[in-house]
Parts: structure tokens; sequence; C-alpha cells
């Protein structure tokens, strides 16, 4: 019976196939776990096999004829970093099951860092199953490593609850600068951590009234045995039928001291009144619900003194006992207000129950980083992230949501990051321009849009792997996953942070990757790049004829008209598909006349009379005629006035955007044809570089640490952004300490409608923050 019931409750706790819960795990390399009480959480990371097209040099004598580089299909390792929750009790079933289908045996006599409670508690039985040895790290610290980690380096990973607000999650972005602050972990008990940095912390205080107790409690006074049965029955429950009232004792509100009559007098209150009928009149949702409530608002209460007693104004939530539950948040959300007079900030964590295990994972990571760089960190992987629940849903969607998403969390490991170093402010910056959960009208058009383009990206992909036998297989399997994501979030629309066309064009390309689709567009962009740089001469001789007067409008003509070429635009999509002669000459056509619905480009021209800037930082857009023909004319004319180029292309593949190991050989190309860019490059003038972008759109928040450093050494002083996705979607508000230009040509109807403009039409916003214009109106 007992044996039923452990297979019973492990079937609850993880309710996902293995194969989906443990993903990857018989390549699993590194293990971290955090034991806690009542829970466990397991982080691990694991190498991932696939193909990956690569750009390449080298050709035979039958493949050189006409080819700028040659694409191929090249195997790719990666590594990927997995969480997965588990009960403490079941521990043993889950070691058994990591044991028999790790590939071969790659943990004997290696080190797991395990922290919490039972690190050393179950250090005997870790050993014996997997044949490793534990190091324990102290909890505290993981703690606190891994909830700086996540604020630093994870994209809307904290937000605040606003129950009567639409939405009612508000999030925050990457926060570099999060000290100090107050840490409240609730695991079985709860610890109250005092944050100044990233080593100076301290315990100042806590409870032993925690998640065990609310689990405990609820296990004796009702008949729900797991944790997640018990906030099933709290969502259904009406405190007010346990709890006793202010309205109950003084018969309406105690105004005089400020406590409506709403408030709670006393949890369970009513329990002690005399009943009529004593077994049928207090239901188990009413008293799960009071119970929650009741030690909800302890830790409330008591995380607000703390805070006030020390002058910290954030309080952060982790542990794993408020799992994104709106009743959970409200109420704490609540006791912090109304304690605090809505002086002190409660924020919560998408992945609240990691931190330690992201800890200790980090500090093993540390120790086995052989060339003791760091140079590396851990991007969020949106294929395999988590969700909150909304608190719109029905109890029984609560409940799917969280047995299903909820607990899972990946991460890839990508280059180091910083923020963009000419931010006028990076605390305050926010890439997006749109927040769609605030608008109802953009996130209905933006998720039908996406919804009705996955076919041709789907088509796209089985294209780009013609060959592969399972290629269908793996394309219909995106298309499903990429719309059943959509329409989740065209129910929740902030069960992943805030809702962007960012996020939706991120998650696609994850979706792809994560179904071995890294570079669809290869081809396409390599057909084009090819048949660009054939027009390129001309076009460079063609520019050179004019003079100083006419020249900066028309590279400004050209950067535009090279912006036309873009694949993520389904309205330009259609047009080179409908089998008309389109190239650059068309495109021009399309660039309408001055004045333009976002017309700096008076302001432009004049400071180009003026002394040249010290070092231009350029984001480059798409491949083909946009960087060829439209940017490296541009990026030319700029290093004629003796300014130095920092060209900038995407680290990883998306839509037909220039990545950088694309951009690297086509400035060689370049070159060849122009001798002004061969001396800048020999003489470092002009230097490609990777911007830690795998996105169309540009979050500045996280750039590749090279630039950053490359951007400070060099006195960066004027910032060039290009195309919809990185200077519409993304950065059309951005603040910079230094001048800054963003040029697109608007290729959707829909979004031209709603700036005030038509099919292509321009934005050319040119700022200078010293100047003392204000050229608001022009745009």
């Amino acid at each position: 019976m007992a044996d039923n019931d452990n297979q019973r409750s492990y079937a609850v706790s993880i309710s996902l196939p293995d194969e989906q819960v443990f993903r990857n795990l018989k390549n699993a390399k590194h293990f971290a776990i955090d034991i806690g009480g009542s829970l466990a959480k397991l982080a691990y990371s694991s190498t991932l096999q696939r193909r990956t097209s690569l750009v390449s040099e080298e050709f035979s004598e039958q493949e050189g004829a006409g080819c700028i580089y040659q694409v191929s299909e090249e195997d790719e390792f990666t590594n990927r970093l997995h969480f997965v929750k588990f009960e403490t009790r079941l521990i043993e079933t889950c070691l058994d099951f990591i044991q028999r289908h790790l590939k071969g045996s790659p943990l004997k006599d290696k080190v797991i860092k395990a922290t919490g409670g039972g690190a050393h508690k179950y250090r005997h039985l870790i050993n014996s199953k997997l044949g490793v040895q534990i190091d324990k790290e102290d909890e505290m610290q993981c703690l606190i490593q891994g909830c700086n980690f996540l604020l630093q380096n994870i994209p809307d990973e904290a937000f605040s609850y606003h129950r009567h607000e639409k939405p009612e999650y508000k999030f925050q972005g990457v926060n570099h600068n999060v000290f100090p602050y107050l840490l409240v972990n609730i695991g079985s008990g709860v610890s109250l951590i005092k944050v100044d940095s990233e080593t100076n912390f301290e315990r100042i205080g806590g409870t032993s009234n925690g998640g065990g107790t609310f689990w405990g409690l609820g296990s004796l006074l009702t008949k729900a045995k797991t944790f997640d049965e018990l906030l099933e029955l709290a969502e259904k429950g009406d405190h007010r039928e346990v709890d006793m009232l202010v309205k109950d004792i003084y018969g309406g509100e105690y105004s005089s001291i400020g406590l409506t009559g709403d408030v709670i007098a006393s949890s369970f209150g009513k329990a002690t009144q005399p009943l009529k009928d004593q077994e049928s009149c207090f239901r188990e949702e009413d008293i799960a619900r009071s119970l929650l409530l009741s030690i909800s608002n302890d830790i409330g209460q008591i995380a607000c003194l703390h805070a006030r007693m020390h002058g910290l104004t954030k309080i952060y939530f982790g542990g794993y006992f408020i799992r994104g539950h709106p009743l959970t948040m409200r109420t704490i959300t609540f006791a912090i207000n109304f304690w605090s007079k809505d002086e002190i900030q409660p924020l919560f964590l998408r992945h609240e129950g990691y931190l330690g295990a992201i800890g200790a994972f980090l500090r093993g990571a540390e120790e086995n980083d052989e060339s003791g760089s760091q140079s590396y960190t851990w991007g969020e992987n949106y294929a395999r992230s988590s969700g909150l629940s909304s608190s719109q849903q029905s109890s029984n969607n609560w409940k799917r949501t969280r047995s299903s998403t909820f607990d899972m969390l990946e991460l890839d490991k990508v280059n180091a990051r910083d923020h963009c170093p000419v931010l006028l402010d990076p605390d305050t910056y926010n890439p997006d321009t749109v927040d769609l959960t605030k608008d109802p009208d953009a996130r209905e058009y933006w998720l039908d849009c996406f919804s009705h383009t996955v076919d041709k990206t789907k088509g796209l992909a089985i294209r780009s792997q013609a060959n592969s036998p399972d290629v269908k297989e793996r394309a219909n399997k995106f298309k499903d996953s990429y719309l059943d994501r959509l329409n989740g979030l065209k129910e929740n629309p902030c069960a992943y942070g805030s809702l962007t066309v960012r996020f939706l064009l991120d998650t696609s390309s994850h979706l792809l990757r994560d179904f071995l689709f890294t570079d669809p567009y290869s081809q396409q962009k390599q057909t084009e790049n090819e048949h660009a740089l054939r027009s390129l001469s001309s076009r460079l001789k063609f520019l050179d004829s004019m003079s100083d007067t006419d020249r900066p409008l028309n590279l400004a003509r050209g950067l535009l008209a090279g912006n036309v070429f873009d694949w993520g635009a389904k309205e330009v999509v259609k047009m080179m598909e409908s089998g008309q002669e389109f190239g650059f000459s068309e495109a021009l056509d399309k660039v309408e006349e001055r004045p333009w619905l976002c017309d700096y480009f008076d302001a432009w021209r004049e400071r180009l009379n003026r002394a040249p800037h010290r070092c231009a930082v350029v984001f480059c857009d798409n491949s083909g005629a946009d960087i060829i023909l439209g940017l490296f004319p541009f990026v030319r004319d700029l290093l004629i006035r003796g300014t130095k180029v920092i060209l900038c292309a995407n680290s990883r593949p998306t839509l037909n955007d220039v990545t950088y190991n694309e951009l690297t050989i086509l400035v060689k190309r370049v070159s060849e044809i122009c001798p002004i860019i061969d001396k800048a490059v020999k003489e470092h003038q002009l230097m490609p570089m990777e911007s830690g972008q795998e996105s169309p759109c540009l979050d500045l928040r996280l750039v590749d640490q090279s630039l950053v450093k490359a951007m400070e050494r060099e006195k960066a002083d004027l910032i060039v952004i290009e195309g919809m996705g990185r200077a519409i979607h993304t950065n059309f508000d951005a603040k910079f300490s230094c001048e800054s230009l963003k040029v697109a040509i608007l290729k959707n109807k829909w979004l031209a409608n709603r700036l005030g403009g038509e099919m292509f039409s321009v934005i050319y916003k040119y700022e200078n923050p010293v100047s003392e214009d204000n050229r608001d109106k022009q745009c």
C-alpha cells in the first residue's frame, strides 16, 4: 500500500513523461542539488549535439565559381542547464531513475555540489546511487548567488503583483544594480537575508511558519496530501467562513485605527464558536484558504518589519511556497503594502524555487572553469522556460499549469554579457517599444500575425534540410509547439514576462533550434549576398560621382532601400516571391520622398559638417542588399570622414539577419572591391564584432562583453541602429549618453498605420544628448 501511495505522489509531483522532465539526461555532465525539508531541486548540465549551418571560405574548384563562401551542415556541441524539482521523500526514486538513464558512468568518482538541509542527511544515499562525492555548499551563499544571477541575467525574472490592474503582473528587466535588498526564502521554514553586495549578506531573521507548516497543518486538517492539492483546495475556498473578520467583532470597520471590515481579525476565529452541525460546517476548501492566508499574512508582516528596521525598500520572495499562485502573492503584497504604507516593494520571482540549486551549480562551474576566465554565462531558453499562472484562470487550468510548465527551466550557455556602456540609464532602459500585455489591439494583431506566418517558417525549415529523413516530422513539431505557445499567450499574455514582439520572434528562433533548425535562411542569405556583392562596385561609383551636398541623402536612401529586404516582413516576402523583378533599384523607388514620417535628416546632415565622430558602433540587420549595398557604403563614408567603426552582427542566426561569422567573410569580400574598406580593415579602423544577440531585435542590456570593452576602449560617441526589429520594435525610445541614429523603413502596413504612416514610411531619428533642440514634434 505504501509503495502505491509513493507511486501516486510521484506521478503528481512529476506529471510529465520521463523524457520531458529529465531532458537530455543521458548526456548529463555536471550535477548540483538543493535538498530541502519538503522539496529537492536538481540542476544538471548536458551536452547537446545538433546539426548547424557553418560558413566557410574553403571551396573545391567546382564549388568556388561565383561563391563568396560555402554553407555546410556541421555537428555543433552546446551546453544546456536543466532544472527539475521533486518531493524530498522521493529522492531515492529519482536517484534510481537518474542512475538508470545516465549514458555510461559519467559521474563515477566525480564531485556533486549539494546545498540545503538535506545535503548532509542524504550524502551517503547519493554516493551509493551515483558513485559521486558530495561537496556541501553553504545554503545562504547558494541562495544569494542564485538570486543575484537570476536578477542580473534573466529578463523579466522579477515582478510585482497588482490585483486590480490589467495586467496584474509588472515585470522588472535585467537589473544590474540590485543591491541592497531583502531576500525572503520560504521553504519548509522562512529565512530573511539582508543582501548588500555579491559577497556581503546577513541572515537577520526568520520564522518556523513556512511552506512546511502549510503543508503539514493542511495535511492534518484536510484530506489533501500534496502541496499542489492544498493550493487547489485553497483556490476554491472562502476564508470568511472560518476566519473572524473585523466586522464580525465591531459590526463594521474600525476606522479610527485604519481597519476595514474585511480585514482578518483572527485566523480560524470562527472555529471556536458553538455550531449546530459541527461536522458539516467547515469545508476543507475554506480551511485550506484560511491556512494559506494566515501563513502568507504573517510572512508578509515579518518581512516588512525587518525591511523597515534595516532601511530596505525591496523584498524578493524565493523558495517554493509561492509558485506563482495569485492568491498567495495577493496576500503577501497586501501585507507588505499595508504595514509599510506602500513604501516597500514586494517582488516575486518566476523561478523562485531554484535559487539554491542555481547557486550550487554556479559555484561548481566556477571551480570547473579551467581557464579561470569566466567568459560565459547562461541565458534563458524560451522554448523550455516556465510560465506564470494567470489570476483569471480557473482552478483546473491553474493546476494544469503548476504540474507542467511552471517547474521547468532551461538555460543555454552563452558568451559573457553586460549592458551597453553608452546607455543613458541602464537601470531604467527598456528595450521594447510596446508592451503587448497593456495593448489588447496590438496583442491580438501580432499573435494572429505570427500564427499566420508559421507555415512559411515551417516550409523554409524543411527546405533548409531537405535531405534529412525526419525533417518534416521536426518541422511539424516546431509548428505545433509554436502555435501552442501563441494560443497560450492569448489566454495568459503575462505567462513569460512582458509580452513583446521581441519575445514572439525570439521564441520562434529558440523553438527552431530546439527542433534542430539552426539556420533555415542560410542558403537564402548566401544567394542574396552573392547577388548584392556583384552590384557593389557600380553602387560605390554612383555615390562617388555625387557632390558632397547630395551624397548624404543618397547614402540615407540607400540605407533605407537595403532595409526593405527583410524576410521577416510578411508584405515584403509576398512582393519578393511574386515573380516580378524586385531588386535594389526597385527598393529605392519604394523609399518615399521627404519629409519622412520621422525626419531628423537635416539635423544629421548638419552634424556631418562638423568634426568627425571618434568611434561609431553600427548594429547591422539583414544579409544581402541591406548590408552590402545599403550599410557598407554608409560605413565607408564614416571611414572617409575619419571615424573608426565597430560593425556589429548577431552571434547566432535568426531570420535572414547577418551573423558575425558571415560578416567577417563579407568584410573580406568587400575589401577586395573597395580599397577604402580594405585599408580600414588593415589599420583596424573597421572592426567586425559579434553583438552577443541571437534575435531580430536588440536588447542592449545583454551585449557581448568583448564588444562592451571595445566600446569603452574606443570611447564610442555614435550608435547607429538599423532595421524595424532593432530600431522600431526595440530601442525606438532608448536614450544614450552619446549621439544616436535609428534608421528603418516600415514594412508592416498595420504598424505603419499605427504610427501615422503608410507602407514604406521612413524612420530616420538622429538624437544628440547635448543638443538643446526639441525635435519630438518631428517623430
